[in-house]
């Protein structure tokens, strides 16, 4: 029991010598807590974001917009008199050329009226030529001359116009084309129906891209520049812009711009849908990684970047080019140093380790 109680006694004289040496030497725990922050400061490290370094340089912007062919000329044929029809030339995807006969109506005695106008002709004009050696002889009076010119002059204008009805049985093609549609049938009567329509005929040379620009991106299109078209079915072609509207579609606000391209073989059909591709004025742009664009607090669509201090701040940009993985922005000024990883993760007026991407760790420290 001796020997419990000595071991006892020591026991407690341990933890009361313990207890004390904290307020005996209270110095040396005070310097270990300031030890432990000091530690813990230097371990907080800047936070590291990757930057890029881009330049201001001359880019030619393009204009993509989706528009559609459209044949340069569309015309309706029609027939300009009454008649039967009685020959029909033409069927739907046949090519003509200017003049070449489209139909024929019945003469309907047009031919008759011509032989008598041109005999009427004949008679008024012997007439004169006889009588003109009497009134050059004094046996007729000269006013007799005047009445026999009006007379043949007269008959003339019949001859003319009877020549005029007769052709108009003729329905002919006014240009080159290619017949799109055909609307009668040979046997079809038409005496009541002048203006009837015969063929509808469309040209494919040239073939036209039309396209409708926007109102704020009509400027730097002019005409005789050139543009790039992209069909649907992958054919590419290349023409002059020949049309640029002055005056807006009161309803969309856009303006028609329209692209003449080269089509002798036809290979380019009417009201296919296109991609017209329009080179613009040069303009100074920064060329920046799409995934480095962000939004400021205030909601504007800009860049953050880092100053000589390493400091951050934030530019607001605006869009012209879209590459896909790159974008061409106005805005930033010449030699920025982007931040293109970890730009969302800092704010402006922040101090950071900024780094070139091979040395990127985008963690902080």
């Amino acid at each position: 029991m001796k020997a419990s109680r000595i071991t006892a006694l020591g026991l407690v004289g341990a933890a009361a010598l313990w207890i004390a040496s904290g307020y005996v030497l209270p110095h040396d725990s005070a310097e270990s807590h300031a030890a432990i922050r000091a530690a813990e400061g230097e371990a907080k490290q800047l936070f590291r974001v990757a930057v890029i370094d881009t330049k201001l340089v001359p880019h030619h912007r393009k204009l993509t917009i989706s528009g559609r062919t459209e044949a340069d000329k569309r015309v309706t044929v029609t027939a300009r008199t009454g008649g039967i029809l009685t020959e029909l030339r033409v069927k739907r995807g046949s090519r003509v050329e200017a003049g070449d006969i489209i139909a024929v109506l019945s003469d309907d005695a047009r031919t008759a009226q011509v032989e008598q106008a041109r005999a009427l002709v004949t008679q008024r004009r012997t007439e004169l030529d006889a009588k003109q050696r009497l009134i050059a002889s004094g046996t007729l009076p000269k006013l007799d001359q005047v009445n026999l010119e009006t007379q043949l002059k007269t008959a003339e204008a019949t001859l003319a116009a009877a020549e005029a009805e007769r052709d108009r049985g003729i329905v002919r093609a006014p240009w080159t084309g290619v017949v799109n549609d055909v609307s009668v049938e040979v046997g079809q009567a038409a005496f009541s129906m002048a203006g009837r329509e015969i063929a509808q005929i469309v040209a494919l040379d040239p073939m036209l891209a039309v396209v409708e620009v926007a109102e704020r991106k009509l400027a730097g299109i002019k005409v005789g520049g050139i543009a790039e078209v992209r069909l649907v079915t992958g054919e590419r072609a290349s023409g002059k812009i020949r049309f640029v509207a002055k005056t807006a579609s009161p309803t969309t606000r856009t303006y028609r711009v329209e692209i003449e391209l080269p089509n002798a073989e036809g290979n380019i059909p009417d009201g296919i849908t296109a991609e017209v591709v329009v080179p613009l004025l040069p303009v100074l742009a920064s060329r920046v990684p799409r995934s480095a664009l962000t939004f400021s607090s205030t909601g504007s669509l800009g860049l953050r970047a880092v100053d000589a201090n390493d400091t951050v701040e934030f530019a607001a940009v605006g869009v012209i080019e879209d590459e896909q993985s790159f974008m061409w922005v106005t805005g930033l000024p010449d030699r920025s140093r982007v931040i293109v990883q970890g730009q969302d993760f800092v704010r402006e007026g922040q101090t950071v380790d900024a780094v070139g991407i091979p040395e990127l760790t985008a963690v902080a420290q």
